[in-house]
C-alpha cells in the first residue's frame, strides 16, 4: 500500500487526569475502560493503533509510545507519536471522547487523505478539536520546535502549515452532531455521559 494512504492511530492517554481525581483511561463505562473502549473504536478502522502514554500503565493493552517532551500536555504526545510513526497519515485521539463514532473518523480519515494538508482538523462546540484530528509526519518539527521554546498549545501551531478545516456545517451535512466531541474531564462531566450512554 501507498505510505500516503496507509495510516496509524495513536490514543492519547497520558494526561494527569487532575480535574478527574483519577485516571480517565480506567474510568468504567457499560463496564468496558476508556481505554478499551477507545482502542475498540480504532481497531474497528482496521489500521495499526498504539497508546501514547506511560508504559507501566499501558504496555498491557498494546504497542505504547512514551513521550519525549515530558509534561508538556498533548501536544508532547502528538510529538511523540509523529517521532515513531512509520506511516504519511496519523490519526490523534483522546482518550477521553467517549461519543465519538467510527464513521465520523472514517469521515475525517477520508477527508485527510484527499488533500495535501499537513493537519486535518474538525472544528465543532466553539473551537478546534486538535485531539480527534489526522497529522501528516510533517507536522513532526513543527511540534518539536514548539516544544523546545516552552510552548504547548497545538491550536496557534495550526497557521504555520496548510491546515484543512472541516467546519461545523461540513460536520452537520455529514450526519454528525457537534456532541460526539464532548470529553470527560470533571466527575460532573464523567456522571453525565454515564447517564447519556
Amino acid at each position: 500500500m501507498d505510505k500516503d494512504c496507509r495510516l496509524t492511530i495513536f490514543v492519547l492517554a497520558g494526561g494527569k487526569s487532575t480535574r478527574m481525581g483519577t485516571d480517565k483511561a480506567f474510568l468504567e463505562l457499560e463496564g468496558r475502560t476508556l481505554l478499551t473502549r477507545t482502542l475498540e473504536l480504532a481497531a474497528s478502522l482496521g489500521s495499526p493503533a498504539k497508546i501514547v502514554g506511560d508504559p507501566q500503565k499501558f504496555s498491557r493493552f498494546g504497542q505504547v509510545v512514551e513521550d519525549i517532551y515530558h509534561d508538556h500536555g498533548p501536544l508532547g504526545g502528538i510529538q511523540a507519536a509523529l517521532a515513531s510513526t512509520a506511516t504519511e497519515l496519523n490519526l490523534i485521539v483522546a482518550v477521553d471522547l467517549p461519543f465519538l463514532r467510527p464513521e465520523f473518523l472514517q469521515y475525517l480519515i477520508s477527508r485527510a487523505r484527499e488533500t495535501s494538508a499537513v493537519v486535518t482538523v474538525p472544528r465543532a462546540a466553539g473551537g478546534l478539536q486538535p485531539l480527534c484530528a489526522v497529522y501528516r509526519s510533517a507536522f513532526l518539527p513543527i511540534s518539536e520546535r514548539s516544544l523546545r521554546a516552552g510552548k504547548n498549545k497545538i491550536d496557534a501551531l495550526f497557521a504555520e502549515v496548510e491546515t484543512r478545516v472541516i467546519d461545523e456545517q461540513e460536520i452537520r451535512n455529514a450526519g454528525f452532531g457537534e456532541g460526539i466531541f464532548r470529553n470527560v474531564n470533571t466527575p460532573d462531566d464523567w456522571n453525565k455521559a454515564q447517564a447519556e450512554l
